[in-house]
């Protein structure tokens, strides 16, 4: 209440000052007439813990004008920000509703109308107004990239385009315009149109040359045709694209080859990959080739070197493993033990990261839930645990 009474200060201040001055005019004409008591009425409702009353008071006392509409679209603006939707939606609608705002005026209230309506959750609303908007060439350019959002979060990946089109490209633009084609391009996969798949996938890598996703698709799609030679040369671009995503084209990768029958060039890639990321996932890859050709022992010692640099949760699982193998003859209680709690371990750790708010995820979401940035969800390198809490679950 202390907060809300500091917010309408400022307004019933600016309330008196504008009554006073009125007042004053008027006394000049009849000197019989006293200031309003609608200020003192309003101070009064506000002092009284009532800041609904306060807020009606207030805004009758602010007559719209040239003078007052700034203060109008502030006051909305600061119940919209502190979460107070309700308030500022009646204050933006009260404003739209008098004859006098002029064409710019209008359509400044009409953005932060369509803005209040966006944080209430009532998207076809906001919706309407921000069309509205675009449509007068008025704060086009907001209200685009309010409809953006909005289409976004209903996923309405034809209707992103369409947007996309008539906003300024730039860099992040195009990194989005290539997640919109390949989120379209997983849609006609999962109903096994690999034709539409296959021209959305051109069409995003063709906006953003350096899409990861995108590369990633089509080597799943090369790979489930049989066409390995050609899945294995697409996953191998990702190392350049980001080579965070690495584990995300390892298997596909590791098959390719076997299908081919190519096990030493396998391993011949995964040993320069390895030493050029020192990525877990290679890691593993590579020890699994290694058990085979030299044996246990010498996986051992490699993945214990591994260890000692970079400390894994996956990587100490997949060693403690080894060593039950090791110990064939002579189990250890301490191992079966210690590899039945990493397996309980890993079950609950997140296996993706939003860099920018810290968002946790078991699976890959390309489109952050929480904070709405693409491309900012990465696999968890390392340790893959988290020393504390981020408050947020898994998806």
């Amino acid at each position: 209440m202390f907060e809300l009474t500091l917010l309408l200060l400022p307004v019933a201040a600016a309330s008196g000052w504008l009554a006073a001055r009125r007042s004053l005019g008027k006394r000049e004409q009849s000197p019989a007439r006293d200031l309003t008591p609608a200020y003192f009425q309003g101070l009064n409702h506000l002092l009284n813990e009532q800041p609904d009353k306060a807020i009606d008071v207030f805004i009758k006392m602010l007559e719209v004008d040239s003078d007052t509409v700034e203060t109008h679209l502030a006051l909305g603006n600061l119940f919209r920000r502190r979460g107070e939707v309700d308030r500022a939606i009646r204050i933006h609608q009260n404003l739209i509703a008098r004859p006098t705002l002029n064409r710019e005026q209008r359509a400044q209230a009409l953005l932060e109308l369509g803005q209040d309506y966006m944080r209430a959750g009532l998207f076809d609303r906001a919706e309407n107004l921000f069309v509205e908007l675009s449509e007068t060439r008025l704060y086009e350019q907001q209200a685009l990239t309010n409809l953006l959002e909005i289409y976004q979060q209903e996923k309405d990946w034809q209707r992103c385009l369409e947007i996309t089109e008539r906003l300024p490209g730039d860099a992040l633009l195009k990194m989005q315009m290539s997640h919109f084609y390949c989120e379209l391009a997983e849609g006609e996969l999962k109903l096994h149109n690999l034709d539409a798949a296959e021209r959305y996938l051109k069409k995003a890598q063709a906006v953003d040359r350096q899409g990861v996703r995108a590369t990633i698709l089509q080597g799943n799609m090369e790979r489930d045709r049989g066409e390995c030679q050609a899945a294995i040369k697409t996953y191998k671009r990702v190392e350049q694209q980001d080579a965070n995503y690495l584990s995300e084209m390892i298997d596909g990768l590791v098959g390719c080859y076997r299908t081919l029958g190519r096990e030493k060039e396998l391993g011949d890639y995964l040993s320069a990959l390895y030493h050029r990321q020192h990525s877990p996932v290679v890691m593993l890859a590579l020890a699994d080739i290694l058990s085979q050709e030299e044996g246990v022992e010498a996986t051992a010692a490699f993945v214990l070197d591994h260890l000692a640099s970079y400390p894994d949760l996956r990587v100490l699982e997949y060693l403690v493993r080894l060593n039950q193998r090791r110990q064939e003859h002579d189990p250890r209680e301490t191992l079966k033990v210690l590899g039945l709690a990493l397996d309980r371990l890993l079950t609950v750790q997140p296996k993706y990261r939003c860099e920018q708010c810290g968002f946790t995820a078991k699976t890959l979401h390309w489109h952050c839930p929480s904070c709405r940035r693409w491309n900012s969800i990465k696999p968890v390198q390392g340790l893959g645990c988290q020393s504390e809490p981020t408050g947020y679950g898994y998806k």
